[in-house]
């Protein structure tokens, strides 16, 4: 079990790392727009999505990454303690 537990807590970090990648990336459209961005931002919209339509924009600044990141890093906290606990 533990092994998985390792396996997911790698998948978790990586995620977050495209997560901050894909973020960074906004900042320059035409990186963004290039074949790697299309690739990030299929991997992360389907998640990012429904933070964006909860959390509004303040002004021209978007905090509904930082609470994806955030709560992705939560569930994996809960899901570790919950194994443990059983």
């Amino acid at each position: 079990m533990d092994i998985v537990l390792i396996l997911l807590s790698y998948v978790v970090k990586y995620y977050t790392y495209a997560l901050i990648i894909y973020i960074l990336m906004s900042w320059v459209p035409s990186i963004q727009q290039s074949s790697f961005g299309q690739l990030l931002g299929r991997i992360c919209e389907p998640y990012l999505e429904p933070f964006r339509k909860i959390i509004p924009p303040i002004g021209m600044i978007d905090i509904s990454p930082i609470v994806a990141i955030f709560v992705l890093n939560i569930a994996l906290r809960g899901i570790v303690s919950l194994v443990y606990l059983f």
